[in-house]
C-alpha cells in the first residue's frame, strides 16, 4: 500500500536552531510560532469553527534531524542521558518517520492571501518545520486523569536565570521596538535547562538564537547568567 503525505504548511518559530528548543510542548508558554497553512489548506471552509478551541494538536516533520536517520534506542534527557530506552518509549525526534506531535495554545487565526496564519503559544518547534496536520484538542478525551508517565513521571527542577545589565537593557529595547517578550522567553527556555546531559556538570558559556537575537549565557551550577544579547538582522517577523 502506497502512502502519500503532503505538507499542508510550514511553521515560523521563535526557535531558529535546535539548541534551546523545549523538550516538550507547553513548557515554555512565552514561545510563539505561526503555523502558515498553504493557500489550498488555509481556506475559510477548512478552518470553520476552529476558533472555538483553546488548544490544537499539531503534527509536524522533524526536518532538522531527518538526515541523521532513526535510532532503535535513545538516551532521554529525563534520565540524565545515562540510560537507553526504546525509541517508541521516548519523544525523541530520531524516529522511523520523524513525525512530531505537540499540543499548543491557539491564540489567533488570520486568513491572508498566502494562506492562513495560526498564531500559537507553547510550541517546541524548529523554524521551517513542515506541518502535516492540525486537529482540535478535546478535553473530554485527550486529558487522561489516570495516565502514568513511566520514567518521566517526575517534574524536573528549574534553573535560576539572571541577567547582566547589557542583557536587561537589550530585552527592554527589543520589546519596545517589536513588542516581543524576549526576556520572558529567555527565562522560560533556560529554566528548563536546554544543555545536553553530558555538559551539565561544568561551568561553560553557551549561545542560542531566539527570533533574530543571539543570546549568550553562562552556566554555573544551578544559576544561568545571561551575559549578552545581540541583534542578528534587521528584524524577522513571525
Amino acid at each position: 500500500m502506497a502512502l502519500a503525505i503532503e505538507p499542508i504548511g510550514v511553521i515560523r518559530s521563535c526557535y531558529k536552531e535546535k539548541f534551546g528548543i523545549p523538550r516538550q510542548a507547553g513548557l515554555v508558554e512565552t514561545a510563539r510560532a505561526r503555523i502558515v497553512l498553504f493557500p489550498l489548506f488555509g481556506r475559510d471552509e477548512l478552518l470553520k469553527d476552529l476558533e472555538q478551541f483553546s488548544h490544537i494538536w499539531v503534527q509536524f516533520y522533524f526536518h532538522g534531524v531527518s538526515a541523521e536517520g532513526w535510532k532503535a534506542t535513545v538516551r532521554p534527557p529525563g534520565l540524565g542521558g545515562r540510560r537507553r530506552v526504546g525509541v517508541f518509549a521516548s519523544r525523541s525526534p530520531h524516529r522511523p518517520n520523524h513525525i512530531g506531535l505537540s499540543a499548543v495554545r491557539l491564540l489567533d487565526i488570520d486568513i491572508r492571501e498566502d494562506g492562513a496564519h495560526l498564531l500559537v503559544a507553547g510550541g517546541d518547534f524548529l523554524d521551517d518545520s513542515p506541518v502535516l496536520d492540525i486537529k482540535p484538542y478535546l478535553v473530554y478525551s485527550d486529558c487522561l486523569a489516570d495516565a502514568r508517565s513511566g520514567y518521566a513521571d517526575t517534574a524536573r527542577s528549574s534553573m535560576r536565570v539572571v541577567f547582566s545589565e547589557q542583557a536587561e537593557e537589550f530585552c527592554a529595547a527589543y520589546y519596545h521596538a517589536v513588542q516581543r517578550d524576549l526576556r520572558g522567553l529567555i527565562i522560560e527556555t533556560l529554566s528548563e535547562d536546554p544543555r545536553p546531559a553530558s555538559q551539565r556538570s561544568r561551568e561553560k558559556h553557551f549561545g542560542m538564537r531566539l527570533w533574530d537575537v543571539n543570546v549568550r549565557w553562562l552556566a554555573q551550577h544551578r544559576i544561568f547568567t545571561v551575559m549578552e544579547c545581540h541583534d542578528l538582522s534587521a528584524g524577522v517577523s513571525i
